[in-house]
């Protein structure tokens, strides 16, 4: 038996080093079965006086070495990384993505850890003469709050604790209810690799979230997931003027010119419309294409959506596994059959199939005006819609009119005139032939609009968990 058995091993929560007992559990349901498989531990909001009393006490030692601070992060990435296995098995089993993706995430985990246990960060001295020594010091603000979704919880989770901890933080995080166990299972491997109290995990149905959100220890909350509740950690947050950083929905459209060879970007834009099941807020989740290859693009992507092996993740050679959760797989359903009913042809896939499991064929839709609710909403499933239009200016309006603005991308022959129009898109970050190209440690992501506030990863995303200080005095040099 291993630690991170789920048939024999109880999983539980971390605070100050510790497992932290809870009286009641709660169900994790394996979303390619649709059945119960596993308990997680329910911890209460009174039990976070405890767990934010542990993370604020491991502070006052944890601020003050940076060198110790790399050091615990590298080491932290080398047990994830001996552990990668059996914590994918783990967040297959929870998530529903493919074995093979669930170790990329771990991996893709350990390589954010490696990064930040690394980041230079240099002195920011704004003047040093003979008449005065001015100099900006970026100090960590205390306990910082994290909660990460249900689609990567292991590598948005990374996302907040590298950053957060190298800036001599600690951090209490919480993951979905619908993915508990591998942020579990990361909280108990790190046990006495990082010191007591400065990683705990916590689990638990609402309203632990939101006393997370409200409670007085905690002076930065760090948000993924949904716009619609992002407003309400925003809320949360203000009363005790916390600081905050916003990882929302978005909408993100692909601008497809009709310059381009549709058989060499066909596989390139399905993929990152329908990885990870399109489970991605920053996937592909609407198509603009010119009406010139509207119809080959189209006939393209349909043929990759119906060669795809769907099936439980777990399985040899299945691509693409289940939608992780019964109201998503409902909501997928709707927006399809909302545009079927208003006149949308389906290319590839509109229907769920039969069985136990959340499963959901990749669909394509074409025939659709921008207006159409699987245009206008944010699908998060395996449905890509595909309008058309003929004038580029269009294009571009009809990409930047959505209340999101995270990511896009522009797609043509002439990589000149496609950075060019990738300039004119309101998001965050725009791909020029690639769509989320830009998601790596060294670059800031965040998003535009109702997208989120603030951003994460590189130096950025680090300088969100510090407040900064000005330290000004006489000179200190010497004539």
């Amino acid at each position: 038996m291993t630690i991170l058995d789920t048939q024999t091993t109880t999983f539980t929560a971390t605070s100050g080093g510790k497992s932290l007992a809870t009286a009641a559990t709660f169900d994790v349901i394996n979303p390619a079965t649709g059945r119960v498989f596993a308990q997680a531990p329910a911890v209460t909001p009174d039990q976070l006086d405890e767990v934010f009393a542990a993370a604020q006490s491991a502070f006052e030692d944890w601020r003050t070495d940076e060198k110790a601070r790399r050091a615990a992060l590298s080491a932290a990435a080398d047990v994830l990384e001996a552990r990668a296995a059996e914590l994918g098995a783990v967040l297959t089993a929870e998530q529903g993505k493919a074995l093979a993706d669930a170790q990329i995430e771990i991996h893709t985990a350990v390589a954010w850890l490696r990064y930040f246990a690394t980041l230079e960060i240099p002195r920011e001295i704004i003047r040093d003469d003979a008449d005065a020594f001015e100099e900006i010091i970026r100090r960590p603000m205390g306990v910082v709050s994290a909660i990460a979704p249900w689609n990567f919880p292991i590598v948005l989770a990374m996302w907040k604790i590298a950053p957060a901890l190298l800036a001599g933080n600690t951090i209490v995080i919480k993951p979905s209810p619908y993915t508990p166990l591998t942020t579990l299972a990361l909280g108990e491997v790190l046990r006495g690799v990082l010191p007591d109290g400065v990683l705990n995990v916590v689990t638990g149905p609402d309203p632990l979230g939101a006393t997370m959100v409200s409670h007085p220890v905690p002076r930065k909350v760090s948000f993924t997931g949904s716009t619609a509740v992002g407003r309400k950690v925003a809320l949360g947050a203000a009363e005790g003027l916390k600081r905050v950083t916003l990882e929302l929905g978005g909408n993100d459209p692909a601008v497809v010119l009709g310059d381009v060879d549709v058989a060499e970007v066909a596989p390139q834009i399905f993929w990152s419309a329908f990885a990870n099941n399109g489970q991605i807020c920053l996937a592909v989740k609407r198509i603009y294409a010119h009406e010139s290859i509207r119809a080959d693009l189209v006939d393209a992507l349909a043929d990759i959506a119906s060669s795809v092996k769907v099936g439980d993740g777990a399985a040899e050679g299945v691509q693409l596994g289940p939608v992780n959760n019964l109201p998503q797989l409902n909501r997928v359903r709707e927006l399809v059959d909302d545009a079927v009913a208003n006149g949308a042809r389906v290319a590839a896939g509109g229907a769920a199939g039969e069985g136990e499991g959340y499963f959901y064929p990749p669909t394509v839709l074409d025939g659709l005006s921008d207006s159409a609710r699987v245009v206008e909403e944010e699908q998060f499933g395996p449905v890509l819609p595909v309008v058309s239009f003929t004038d580029e200016n269009d294009a571009i309006a009809l990409a930047n009119r959505s209340e999101y603005g995270l990511t896009a991308s522009v797609w043509s022959k002439d990589v000149e005139h496609a950075t060019a129009l990738a300039a004119q898109v309101d998001a965050g970050q725009v791909g020029v032939n690639g769509h989320g190209r830009g998601v790596l440690p060294h670059l800031p992501f965040g998003g535009h609009k109702s997208s989120g506030i603030g951003v994460e990863n590189g130096p950025w995303g680090y300088n969100s968990f510090c407040d900064m200080q000005v330290i000004a005095g006489p000179p200190r040099t010497t004539a």
